[in-house]
């Protein structure tokens, strides 16, 4: 828990993992919950506060549990209620707070709540989805696209009209703008917090309210800037999204989850936010304490990761976030993993070393995604082995996300590298890249990434100004990155080489020192008078006086 008086997700640490390839208990060659807990060692010794559990609920896994059919019930792949209760308790032993995701905006079309809204136009929850009738010429009511390709209207024959899904035709659009369905997704949400869950993190939940109007996007052709919510090859990339998402009636309905959440203590939300004012949309959905706890968005999950760009990105989010808190990620289940995004075929150890100090020294929370610590890269998947439907319909443009959802590796000498039994073929090749990153190798290895991830977690949590503290972003000097982090009697200037070529940094402050206990200054870092010399891809954090700086 962090050493300063403030609220554990406040500045916490979340470690995401994704069950399906986490760790296979039963040796069917599918992650499960057994599986997670029986690992759950290996995040707790890393040193986070919590761990983030993607879908486990009972699901047709047309989108790996982000179609949910019962959000109370355990798919029976991952297991049962009491291996969950089991989960819970370990991991609560352990010091570890769990994060489970919910998914609120949509469910599967094999929901029970579907199948009655489905079969006519005048059942109880007829109006629980997003039900329009076709324009005259039979085509559907507006020309909104769905994340996945196409649109994102899907005829149905029994009530001849079309309904909404912002993904997969399988994920029918809750209509979230009925009271009733609130009232429904309340129930569920309290149900697993009356389970012990300490937070949720909140898929796609700018996308729980749509435009009542079904007003079509404007278009802009195609895209000459990238999309963070979509790649180029995607048309989804064509439109302006101004009336499929983000509408202002989605802060309501996250009044009231707020609400509910905070009846319970030490509890809290995090939320996904995809749009491309994701920074603006997360400094609303957090603003004044009666929304989201805090919230990410996919400018740190792109391609891009220099100087300039990440400046822009902390300097328009501290224009904007006033009393909300951000929560950073670099990695996740939806996008090529960091190692191989930011740093190519073969990355620089210094700059993944980078990566992890730049994430947790900055103003707010922050996830880790699973692998991230070892430092895996993306694993090429060939077109026969892919699951995902997104990668599949965008093949070969775009191969979906089976790349960073591989299993992890566990043991660098087991056959299936320590994921499972052996004897079951894992549901996604495993990465012979990954072997000589395996967990039980870096464990051993002092001078791993792993054990660097370790000792910066530590680190931070005793440094009040990085946990709690405020955050004064510093003018670029050419490729390098520097910000300072001040909580009552501490002054840290952290300062990142984001170049490839050595680097110096002039410290306006004459009386000070590299901050001796900072693991993630990178070696090789010096003084040189008023000056800072940083290798390529170097770290340092410097100890400042104190005095006043603006936040």
């Amino acid at each position: 828990m962090p050493t300063v008086e403030t609220p554990w997700w406040r500045g916490g640490v979340i470690y995401q993992v994704y069950p399906r390839s986490f760790a296979d208990g039963n040796g069917d060659g599918i992650g499960d919950l057994p599986g997670i807990t029986a690992r759950l060692d290996h995040i707790a010794r890393l040193g986070v506060d919590a761990v983030w559990l993607s879908p486990f609920f009972k699901s047709p896994q047309k989108d790996f549990g982000y179609d949910v059919s019962d959000y109370r019930d355990v798919d029976p792949m991952y297991g049962t209620l009491a291996d969950f209760d089991a989960l819970v308790a370990r991991a609560h032993a352990l010091g570890l707070k769990v994060v489970i995701d919910q998914v609120l905006s949509h469910c599967s079309d094999q929901h029970a709540w579907f199948t009655e809204s489905r079969s006519s136009r005048d059942n109880p929850k007829a109006d629980w989805f997003v039900w329009a009738d076709a324009k005259h010429d039979g085509t559907p009511p507006n020309n909104w696209l769905s994340v996945f390709g196409g649109s994102a209207w899907q005829w149905d024959t029994r009530r001849c009209q079309y309904y909404l899904h912002n993904f997969l035709a399988s994920q029918p659009d809750l209509n979230i703008h009925n009271p009733a369905v609130q009232d429904a997704l309340l129930a569920e949400v309290r149900f697993w917090l009356d389970r012990g869950v300490d937070g949720y993190r909140l898929d796609a939940i700018n996308f729980c309210c749509h435009d009542r109007q079904l007003r079509d996007n404007p278009g802009r052709g195609a895209p000459t800037h990238v999309d963070p919510t979509a790649p180029a090859a995607n048309p989804y990339a064509w439109q302006v999204h101004q009336y499929d998402k983000s509408q202002p009636e989605a802060l309501d309905f996250l009044r009231r989850l707020r609400h509910l959440v905070d009846q319970y203590a030490d509890t809290t939300m995090v939320g996904e936010i995809g749009d491309e004012r994701g920074v603006a949309l997360m400094a609303q959905y957090t603003s004044g304490g009666d929304k989201l706890h805090m919230a990410y968005c996919f400018d740190l999950l792109g391609p891009t990761y220099d100087a300039p760009y990440v400046h822009g990105l902390l300097a328009n989010l501290q224009a904007q976030i006033a009393d909300g808190w951000p929560c950073w990620a670099v990695s996740n289940h939806d996008c090529v993993r960091v190692a191989t995004r930011w740093g190519g075929q073969a990355p620089h150890p210094a700059l993944l070393r980078q990566v992890a100090a730049l994430l947790l020294t900055l103003r707010g929370s922050a996830c880790i995604y699973q692998g991230e610590e070892l430092g895996l890269p993306e694993v090429d998947i060939e077109l026969a082995d892919l699951q995902d439907p997104y990668g599949i319909a965008m093949w070969p443009q775009y191969k979906g996300r089976d790349g960073c959802r591989t299993p992890m590796p566990w043991m660098a000498d087991a056959p299936d590298l320590g994921f499972g039994s052996g004897h079951a073929r894992p549901w996604l090749p495993l990465g012979e890249s990954h072997r000589a990153l395996a967990a039980d190798r870096q464990w051993a290895d002092a001078g791993s990434l792993l054990h660097h991830y370790r000792r910066l977690l530590q680190w931070r949590r005793a440094q009040p100004a990085l946990v709690a503290g405020a955050m004064a972003l510093l003018p670029l000097q050419g490729p390098v990155l520097a910000f300072e982090r001040t909580h009552a009697d501490q002054r840290l200037l952290c300062v990142f080489n984001l170049g490839d070529q050595p680097a110096r940094y002039e410290v306006e402050a004459g009386d000070w020192h590299l901050a001796e206990d900072a693991p993630a200054t990178t070696p090789g870092t010096h003084r040189d008078g008023h000056a800072l010399k940083l290798p390529p891809h170097g770290s340092a954090f410097v100890a400042l006086p104190i005095s006043p700086i603006s936040i």
